[in-house]
């Protein structure tokens, strides 16, 4: 976005005991408590120290199956290795750990694995603004060290394939997603020292995979939009030939390929073929048409000569043997986008919908990762246990257990999913739409129990009253509507309607006693309600010493100091306090969550800030005990569980 430099400082007005801030040019009177200069004069210029307590990783929901390939191995630690939004996480399935590589500082796009099964490189993409440049960082898997930084300043855009040359893996290819699509091959042999030993255009088309030959030295192999392709170095020169596809039908994209232990690479296509491609040559050997209906995204070479394949279309895994007969086993959670194999000769399948199988084609496979697999927006924790609710426009509800990490439920919607909101006291939620719905669920039956709709205009903030009576719905009309609510939750009465702001209302607050409601606009307003009359308080006195059950309100004098001197209304997208209301966190554009004192009052206030997400942060918030904060990316689709610690070792 456009940063705003022009914002004035932040002024105090002592006698009427307000704090103003500026938001793209825009003042934004915030209304402190009456006390507030009691033990002192305020002072806007005043630094306020970050907390004690610190954030640490503790655990990644998700997978980028979306649109990566190549993306899923096992390392020599047993640990599976794969990489969502900006962390790369290496997981043990069999004692339920996670490990989190997070040096990089946007998505991580490629992946490959030394020969050594222990170092790693991962290429990520170029951001827009403060976010990082695309580059590749070689790093050891046992202890976590980056070793090399390759390229930065140097590709253009996304860095979409890496490859390590087979045997010693001194050389390193990679592949920059620009419009030539540029291949390099770099030395990494040395510790702390690389150096660039060629380069060359590549293609004009977009390149889905690329790596080096594993029994002939020197040889690359590529594939991608039109095309698969036949690569020699020699020295500082690469030279190429194009994959001849003869009388069989040559395919719109080649999207992956895999090598088997003779050294035949075996491609899979748009068309649903698979053709073997003999050792030394570009010419095919074999061809099995219409393996697949429709795409082939995955083929793997197991050890013992068989094929798999994943298909698109058909959501099946097939399973070759030497004459190329074949058995399949259907998959769910999406169709299939990589396939590898463990070393027990388990394998491992993610899919487009970002989600990890683990299994065998004899007992089929089954979910050890889930995730969203669109823009994530809806957050809201249990009020008495350690569960969580996400939702999001991939029309998917996910109920979560932060203890065991893993999925209580998933429920699908009708429509995409902007929020949603826990009682209270009741096993009940409820999610708001972007079609202007929104419905409540039972969160043990997973079912329906009520829908409602205030128009067509975009649901974005719902909050029940403290005592589950009320519930609050803002959206893109302007508007908050008010309603009742049964007593088993599932019946909503409508009180009436909330109507001042000028903009889309992003943010709900209540008053402890239920008695007032605050509320923030995508213009920056602050206004205030009786929600039992839907009427609006324009007196500061009247609720500048109002206590607030949550703080979800972004834009409030106890929230002042998440806010950047040169900020722009959007920068900051949430911030909720812990409930013993001493931390506060936000969620903000960068990809960062930042831990705060609260009350964070002053404009200079400083935080704890942590990065993983590598897009915008939509929400965050505190588990019912504090012990830990779960934020979600928006276009990264990634949910994040932070261990609260007070003190990183």
């Amino acid at each position: 976005m456009q940063r705003n430099k022009r914002n004035e400082p932040p002024a105090w007005n002592s006698e009427e005991k307000f704090l103003k801030i500026y938001l793209k040019g825009r003042p934004v009177p915030l209304c402190a408590p009456t006390n507030i200069e009691d033990e002192g004069p305020y002072d806007v210029k005043a630094p306020q120290d970050p907390p004690a307590q610190q954030l640490k990783l503790e655990w990644v929901y998700g997978y980028r199956g979306g649109d990566c390939m190549s993306n899923l191995y096992t390392i020599a630690t047993g640990e599976v290795i794969y990489f969502s939004a900006a962390v790369v996480v290496l997981h043990n399935f069999a004692e339920q750990t996670q490990r989190h590589y997070t040096e990089h500082n946007n998505d991580v796009k490629s992946l490959a694995i030394h020969p050594d099964q222990v170092k790693v490189a991962t290429g990520q993409v170029t951001g827009h603004e403060k976010k990082g440049k695309a580059h590749v960082r070689v790093w050891e898997s046992i202890n976590l060290t980056t070793l090399h930084v390759i390229g930065e300043g140097e590709f253009q855009r996304n860095v979409c394939c890496v490859s390590f040359s087979p045997v010693d893996g001194n050389n390193l290819l990679a592949v920059d997603e620009s419009n030539e699509h540029i291949l390099s091959v770099w030395d990494v042999s040395r510790d702390n020292k690389f150096s660039k030993i060629t380069d060359c255009k590549s293609s004009n088309d977009p390149v889905t995979q690329c790596a080096f030959h594993p029994k002939e030295e020197n040889q690359i192999v590529c594939c991608g939009k039109s095309q698969i392709t036949f690569w020699t170095l020699e020295g500082e020169r690469l030279s190429k030939k194009g994959g001849i596809f003869g009388k069989n039908e040559k395919p719109k994209s080649v999207h992956c390929f895999s090598f088997t232990e003779n050294g035949d690479v075996v491609s899979g296509d748009s068309s649903g073929n698979i053709y073997v491609w003999e050792k030394g040559t570009n010419k095919i050997s074999k061809a099995i048409p219409n393996a697949h209906d429709g795409d082939v995204f995955s083929i793997c070479c197991s050890r013992d000569g068989t094929i798999l394949s994943g298909g698109g279309t058909d959501r099946k895994i097939i399973q070759w043997d030497a004459e190329f007969n074949k058995t399949g086993i259907p998959v769910e959670f999406g169709a299939v986008r990589m396939i590898s194999q463990k070393p027990d000769n388990m394998i491992l399948v993610g899919t487009i919908r970002n989600c990890i199988l683990q299994g065998n084609m004899d007992l089929n496979v089954s979910p050890v990762v889930e995730g969203h697999k669109e823009e994530l927006w809806g957050l809201d924790v249990s009020p008495s246990q350690s569960q969580f609710l996400t939702c999001g426009y991939d029309k998917h509800v996910y109920l979560w257990d932060a203890q065991t990490r893993s999925v209580v439920w998933r429920k699908e919607i009708s429509d995409p999913a902007r929020c949603c909101c826990v009682h209270p006291s009741l096993p009940i939620a409820v999610v708001g739409l972007q079609t202007g719905k929104w419905l409540a669920l039972d969160l043990n039956t997973q079912e329906i129990v009520a829908e409602n709709s205030d128009g067509t205009d975009q649901r974005d903030c719902m909050q029940f009253s403290p005592d589950g009576k009320m519930l609050a719905v803002g959206g893109h009309d302007n508007c908050i509507f008010i309603y009742e609510v049964s007593d088993d939750g599932k019946g909503y009465q409508n009180v009436g309607t909330c109507s001042g702001h000028s903009s889309f209302v992003t943010h709900i607050d209540w008053s402890e006693d239920g008695e007032i409601l605050r509320s923030n606009s995508g213009d920056y307003e602050v206004l205030y309600w009786y929600p039992k009359t839907c009427g609006q308080e324009i007196f500061r006195d009247a609720v500048r010493d109002r206590a607030w059950a949550t703080q979800n309100c972004t834009l409030s004098f106890q929230s002042a100091g998440i806010w950047p001197i040169d900020a722009d209304g959007t920068d900051v997208n949430n911030c909720a306090v812990s409930h013993d209301k001493k931390l506060l966190v936000s969620a903000d554009d960068f990809g960062k969550v930042n831990l705060y004192a609260f009350p964070s009052i002053h404009p200079k206030a400083t935080g704890n800030s942590y990065q993983g997400h590598s897009s915008h942060v939509t929400m965050a918030k505190f588990l019912c005990d504090d012990s830990r904060v779960i934020s979600t990316g928006g276009k990264d689709e990634t949910v994040m569980q932070w261990q609260v610690v007070a003190k990183l070792t």
